[in-house]
């Protein structure tokens, strides 16, 4: 109950604060235009509608068109129809209606609309085959669709069809009650789905009934085509007449809505929108000439924030009927670039690089159809003009080529001295100027005209900004240069003494410095903040605590009063009102001035205060007025939710994954983990939109305010993420939170299927690995027995290969032993024959001395028997045969290897090669050879020759070598 009551008091804040002004009867509010380039649709809209979400919907010559105040969508329908009708249910659903069609729009899963026909509830009879639908609306859970034939009531999922005895015109709902016109037979009611006749309403002629609007004490405004205006009041229909009602009849009234509660306005064929007020009289025409882009309004409609949106036959405009500000523009570009602006006696008065342009002013006691402008040239202004000025009831004009007073339609030049750029009040009868060529000053005659009085001596600087302290001093700031102090003497003719300052007294600078009074303190301006003076050090400091108040306004390159204690800053284009009549605090709001950004002459912003309630702004090809009271006015405007309008995939190329962000959770592949979130804030004014966002799940804290509608998130990980996203239209009014929810899956590797194809995979490999273990295992098992067998039969091989070696050494030492006993042998063999000859020579030479028994020697054929026996013993080759077979086995073939080296050798030269080879002396080689010493020698000789032995070299030692 609680929170009931706050949404109700919140909303009635809301009404109260929006519907406090009033529409302004002068200049034209501000229209937005969207064009057909820019919506990418058909030109023509037929109607207008808006949802619960703030969206708005338009039927469009190419289907269903919508736009959420940043992005718009075009839907076509069923076989390209126009869409005639259009109405939200404000429950999810848009009814249209067309040539033979009509059915809803309703969200679909993946965020697009989606068209659903209701004409087959149609009974076939009553189909409409070849009928538009004109008009839907939606009431009390029934829709009715209505065509120039039939009218359709849909209800609980059935359609009744309502006939009349003549074609239908079009349907209103208006103070809860129904009303259709038939052609040419009059106005009737519709109740309880039957049709009940208005008596009278034939009055109203047969050009149609286009509008029917209620008005306060059960009173109906009824508007027709060409025969003005009427008015039901108490079951009788009367001409009423009005301010607008030949207007009305001239350019044919097309359509009709309320405004504020207060207003009417009407949309032509013809001449753009008319708005008129409950009495009748003109407040507001806004046509092709005023901004509108086309002159034939085919659809009106009225949002919460009292936005007149216009559907043209070509393009979309919508009207800021609640602006504080209202228009001006010089369309035929006839008196240029506008300077300064101002209104005194009835006229307004414009300053342009092209001269004085005057047109009367209407005031508001004075009603007239339209607020229209005549400007003319003043004879003789041609030229720049600088500022105009409003001093003690005099009307001053700063000129290229000195200064005039403006006496209505004609000007008197009061001096020549060029470049008249701003004037101040000096003092109760003087005025100062700054100009090209420094500082004149001014006096009151005796009839209160301003004329000049003098030009101060001694300074001649150019002096764009002039302003002076309460100690009287003149601060003046020079075009280009900088600062300077000027002190005048008593009588202020004369510049008693002049200080110059520049960045070597603590400014940033010398260039665009400025001077402005800000509640009675010399501020000054530059582009890295406003800085003060302190005269007690004679030095520059930044002004700390209202560059901070004032933000991104610190840099502000001009300021001017407005009401009261607040202040206009332009920031080179842009515009904010500060009220600093609270002390300590300042309050800044830039937002609802955004209009006027970029649009004012750069470094020659003027906004003139006309009086307690206007003020008059400059802009590039023309003017604005301000009603002070409605911009002062703290609005309290609840800001809608933000819409989540898209989420695209953009990791490969940009493809939508939803056109909506409020169909629940989305699930997103992880192969579209890339992603741009699109946003936007349907509140339709043209104020400046920040916002903020927040991804839990992957940010940490809210982003910076940004303009940006969009945001892209990349390479995010599987999860749940939540996107939280909020705007605002200024440092306090901020929206509500609005959260979106999206999963990015897992990837298919991490799927559930895959999930079990792993687990197969891990039991497989399990197995695998446990089979290769095995496997391995046992051929490491073999390859330990086959390294072991091999090490063993290494090992055998190498004991055998010992026990060989062994074998062989115990062989080679057998050999040896049989070798040194063979050696031995044959030595001995050799010393035995050696014995046996010379045994046998001492026998023979024992026998010589033999003497028989008679003492005679023995006969000589006994002594030739016995020594041939002797001989025979001392030459038997046997003896050689055995010593030559062990001398072989002794010494391996010696006598093979010596033949083959040496075949010339005969017997005799082979064995005394064998006895000099076992080192015999020549006495055992003489008895061995039987031969005597000197044959020993000579043989020794002959030998070394045929073996062709050096002389050097050792016979018995080659021999050995052999």
């Amino acid at each position: 109950m609680r929170k009931a009551l706050l949404v109700f008091i919140s909303i009635f804040i809301n009404v109260v604060s929006v519907t406090a002004a009033d529409i302004k009867s002068i200049g034209v509010p501000y229209v937005q235009n969207y064009t057909k380039a820019l919506y990418q649709s058909g030109n023509q809209n037929w109607s207008i509608t808006r949802d619960e979400h703030g969206i708005m919907y338009f039927g469009n010559s190419e289907g269903l068109l919508t736009f959420d105040g940043k992005y718009w969508q075009s839907y076509p329908m069923p076989n390209g129809l126009i869409v005639r009708s259009v109405a939200a249910d404000g429950k999810g659903k848009v009814y249209s209606g067309g040539f033979g069609e009509f059915g809803y729009w309703e969200t679909t899963r993946n965020g697009s609309l989606k068209y659903y026909s209701l004409t087959k509830l149609v009974p076939q009879k009553y189909r409409p085959v070849n009928e538009e639908i004109w008009k839907i609306y939606v009431d009390n859970g029934q829709v009715i669709f209505q065509s120039f034939g039939s009218i359709y009531v849909y209800s609980q999922g059935r359609i009744t069809v309502i006939k009349g005895l003549n074609p239908f015109l079009f349907l209103y709902k208006t103070g809860g009650r129904y009303f259709v016109e038939e052609v040419n037979k009059g106005l009737f009611e519709l109740k309880n789905n039957k049709l009940e006749y208005i008596e009278g309403s034939d009055k109203m002629g047969n050009s149609g009934v286009l509008s029917m609007l209620s008005l306060p004490g059960n009173k109906f405004l009824i508007g027709t085509a060409r025969n003005g205006l009427f008015m039901y009041a108490n079951k009788q229909i009367k001409e009423w007449n009005s301010q607008a009602g030949d207007f009305l009849k001239t350019y044919q009234l097309n359509n009709g809505v309320l405004l504020l509660g207060k207003y009417i306005a009407y949309g032509t064929i013809l001449n753009g929108v008319i708005i008129i007020d409950t009495a009748g009289n003109v407040v507001q025409h806004i046509n092709k000439s005023s901004g509108l882009q086309n002159n034939t309004v085919l659809s009106l409609f009225v949002d919460k924030e009292h936005n007149l949106w216009t559907g043209l036959d070509n393009g979309i405009d919508r009207v800021e009927i609640n602006s504080p500000l209202y228009f001006y523009f010089d369309k035929s570009g006839r008196f240029g670039t506008v300077y300064s602006s101002i209104i005194f006696n009835n006229k307004i008065y414009l300053g342009t690089n092209q001269g004085l342009f005057y047109s009367d002013w209407v005031s508001n006691g004075n009603k007239r159809l339209f607020q229209s402008f005549d400007f003319k040239l003043i004879p003789g202004s041609q030229g720049q003009v600088w500022e105009l000025s409003l001093q003690d009831g005099r009307l001053l004009c700063g000129h290229n080529t000195g200064t005039f007073q403006v006496n209505s339609s004609t000007i008197s030049k009061i001096t020549g001295i060029s470049g008249g750029w701003t004037i101040k009040k000096l003092n109760a009868n003087q005025l100062i100027q700054g100009t090209y060529t420094g500082l004149v000053v001014y006096k009151k005659d005796n009839a209160g005209n301003w004329v000049f009085d003098y030009k101060v001596d001694g300074f001649g600087e150019p002096s764009r900004y002039v302003e002076q302290d309460n100690k009287g001093q003149i601060w003046v700031s020079h075009a280009y240069k900088g600062i300077y102090k000027v002190a005048l003497t008593a009588d202020l003719k004369k510049a008693a003494s002049i200080k110059y300052y520049d960045k070597r007294s603590g400014l940033p600078g010398s260039y665009n410095i400025n001077v402005f009074n800000l509640d009675n303190r010399m501020v000054f301006s530059s582009d890295s903040g406003f800085y003060v003076y302190d005269d007690i050090s004679d030095r520059f400091s930044k002004y700390q605590q209202l560059n901070k108040m004032l933000g991104t306004f610190a840099s502000s390159n001009k300021i001017i009063p407005a009401l009261g204690k607040r202040y206009w800053f332009i920031n080179h284009g842009r515009v904010a009102l500060a009220d600093l009549s609270t002390p300590g605090r300042l309050s800044i709001d830039s937002n609802r001035f955004n209009i006027l950004d970029g649009r004012m002459v750069k470094d020659y912003e003027n906004i003139s205060r006309i009086n307690s309630s206007i003020s008059l702004i400059s802009v590039d090809d023309g003017f604005v007025i301000l009603n002070d009271e409605d911009a002062l006015q703290q609005t309290h405007t609840k800001l809608p939710n933000v819409l989540v309008r898209r989420i695209e995939n953009i990791t490969d190329r940009i493809t939508p994954i939803t056109d909506h962000g409020d169909q629940g959770d989305i699930e997103i592949p992880y192969a579209q983990n890339n992603i741009r979130i699109s946003y936007s804030l349907p509140f339709y004014r043209q104020e400046k939109v920040k916002f903020q966002y927040y991804l839990e799940g992957y940010s940490k804290q809210w982003s910076d305010w940004s303009t940006q509608t969009q945001k892209e998130f990349t390479n995010l990980n599987q999860g749940t993420y939540t996107f939280k996203v909020r705007a605002k239209i200024n440092e306090e009014n901020i929206s509500p939170v609005t959260t979106l929810v999206f999963t990015i899956l897992s990837p298919w590797y991490t799927s559930k299927i895959a999930v079990f194809f792993y687990l197969l995979l891990v039991l497989l490999a399990y197995f695998l690995a446990v089979k290769y273990y095995r496997l391995k295992l046992k051929r490491h098992q073999n390859h330990i027995h086959e390294k072991l067998q091999r090490e063993k039969e290494e090992f055998l091989k190498q004991e055998a290969l010992v026990n060989e070696q062994e074998i062989v050494k115990i062989k080679n030492e057998q050999l040896q032993a049989d070798l040194a006993g063979k050696s031995r042998e044959l030595a001995n063999s050799a010393m035995n024959i050696v014995y046996k000859n010379e045994l046998l020579q001492k026998i023979s030479d024992e026998i010589a001395h033999l003497k028989d028994n008679s003492g005679k020697p023995l006969a000589d054929e006994q002594l030739r028997r016995i020594q041939k026996v002797i001989d025979e013993g001392m030459n038997d080759e046997r003896d050689w045969n055995i010593f030559e077979s062990s001398f072989n086995e002794a010494h391996e073939n010696f006598f093979k290897k010596l033949k083959s080296g040496h075949p010339d050798l005969v017997p005799n030269d082979l064995k005394l090669c064998a006895y000099l080879r076992m080192n015999m002396s020549s006495k055992e080689m003489a008895s061995l050879l039987n031969i005597s010493l000197r044959g020993v020698e000579i043989r020794r000789y002959r030998l070394r020759k045929k073996l062709n032995l050096e002389h050097d070299k050792n016979l018995v030692e080659f021999l050995i070598e052999l």
